[in-house]
């Protein structure tokens, strides 16, 4: 059994689809290790997607997805595929025929999916960087809940060719690593080598704190102090007249609608054994009615203006990644279930308006870590991963 295996006692790398892959040997990554998210396809292997059932039914990849091609031609090596929450339709880590890989910044709680495996994997130093993957929040939470930096790209930014779809007008490929410095020199390979712009004033998503609560915001304010300190005294502003909640059911439709569109006939036609949650959230997207589609997709518009309005000239809009710590393993559906909607009401904003965003590990509470994230406008990536690494 290959090393990577035999080291991990986390659950964070898969065996059922590992592969290892040696990197160029030279380039601005080489000597560093890589875990893979296992939705990227890497040739003559099969892409598990989270789903033993999708494994059985899909065919070895032709090639290797250009994205993970393009960290291995950078000098990284790949040591080996990571966890996923089924189908990638979970925010959890908890995947029912997989296992739940484990948090080592905060014991007994989940690691957040869907990129769980990542996220473990790099908070405990199995891997120096992860590759992974967003539609919701799937790089952002894990990277809250593991004490990890994760990053968002702006929508299309990064190639997602070779890697299984959720829902293709929000999902990005996005990366983890423990410090920010290496977080820059990922995105410097995966952007590009361009400058970064300069921050202008920062943004405080007042509702976005209020839908969070007191303590984390008590727990985030040194963060915000540091920002201040760095960029100025930050303003404070209301991100959705309407409440955030109201933002989430537009990205809720959706994504749902997309994801049936993908996927409903491979779950009609092979009625996979899907685990809790998954089975639930699947079966709602098939009810979703085009009649719903079409004022979710204008009123997504109205949002992206909004958010751009906002973030013109190279403003800075901070807000919590998520609103707590991660929950407790085997915490039940119901509280779950809540947690997850007040979760998606932070996360949706930089998927509705197609932004990036970054997850910063710079506070904990209840001794458990809590990241402050970042949005910038549409091609502000490289702003953000320098100013991660300014505030770090």
């Amino acid at each position: 059994m290959d090393s990577i295996l035999q080291r991990d006692e986390l659950g964070a790398f898969c065996r059922h689809t590992h592969v290892a892959v040696k990197g160029a040997g030279a380039g601005p990554l080489a000597g560093l290790t890589v875990g893979v998210k296992d939705i990227f396809d890497i040739a003559d292997h099969r892409t598990g997607f989270g789903s033993p059932e999708w494994f059985a039914t899909h065919p070895a990849a032709v090639r290797t997805a250009p994205t993970v091609q393009r960290l291995l031609a950078a000098g990284a090596d790949m040591i080996g595929k990571t966890q996923t929450d089924e189908l990638t339709f979970s925010l959890n880590g908890e995947n029912a025929h997989y296992g739940t890989p484990v948090n080592v910044n905060a014991p007994g709680r989940i690691p957040g999916g869907s990129s769980s495996g990542s996220a473990a994997a790099v908070a405990a130093g199995l891997c120096d960087f992860a590759l992974g993957s967003d539609t919701g929040g799937s790089v952002r939470a894990p990277a809250s809940y593991c004490g990890v930096y994760g990053i968002r790209p702006t929508h299309g930014r990064v190639s997602l060719e070779g890697a299984c779809p959720l829902a293709p007008s929000f999902d990005t490929a996005g990366w983890f690593a423990r410090d920010a410095a290496l977080l820059e020199r990922v995105g410097g390979v995966l952007l590009g080598q361009e400058r970064a712009g300069t921050p202008g004033r920062v943004l405080v998503a007042q509702d976005a704190f209020e839908l969070a609560g007191q303590a984390v915001t008590r727990a985030l304010q040194p963060a915000l102090d540091r920002l201040g300190a760095l960029l100025g005294q930050p303003q404070s502003v209301m991100v959705a007249a309407e409440g955030l909640p109201q933002w989430f059911q537009v990205f809720r439709v959706l994504q749902g609608a997309e994801v049936w569109a993908q996927h409903g006939t491979w779950v009609s036609r092979v009625k996979p054994e899907l685990g809790p949650g998954v089975k639930e959230r699947i079966a709602w997207t098939s009810t979703i009615s085009a009649r719903d589609v079409g004022p979710a997709k204008a009123r997504r518009e109205e949002i992206a203006r909004r958010v751009n309005e906002l973030l013109a000239g190279n403003a800075v809009l901070a807000l919590p990644t998520v609103p707590g710590i991660a929950p407790l393993r085997n915490t039940p559906a119901a509280e779950l279930d809540d947690f997850r909607g007040r979760a998606m009401s932070l996360l949706c904003i930089a998927g509705l308006a197609r932004l990036p965003q970054i997850s910063l590990p710079l506070a904990r509470l209840d001794g458990c870590p809590l990241g402050l994230s970042l949005i910038a406008a549409r091609g502000g990536d490289m702003m953000l991963l320098a100013l991660a690494k300014a505030l770090s």
